[in-house]
């Protein structure tokens, strides 16, 4: 996601969920985790919004 997309509300939720059940797994954040911060669900929507999320979505 280097370039800017818009994501309808269902693409956006799956690249949350999918990037939040990675960091219940173990996978090492992509930013500086935030104080206070420790739910995956919470880092996986920080992430996506500095738009750091390896994934990508085909249409």
């Amino acid at each position: 996601m280097t370039e800017k997309t818009t994501f309808t509300k269902f693409e956006k939720a799956r690249i949350i969920g999918a990037r939040a059940l990675q960091l219940a797994y173990g996978a090492p954040p992509l930013i500086k985790v935030p104080e206070k911060i420790y739910n995956p669900l919470d880092l996986a929507e920080i992430e996506f919004d500095h738009n750091v999320i390896p994934i990508t979505i085909i249409k």
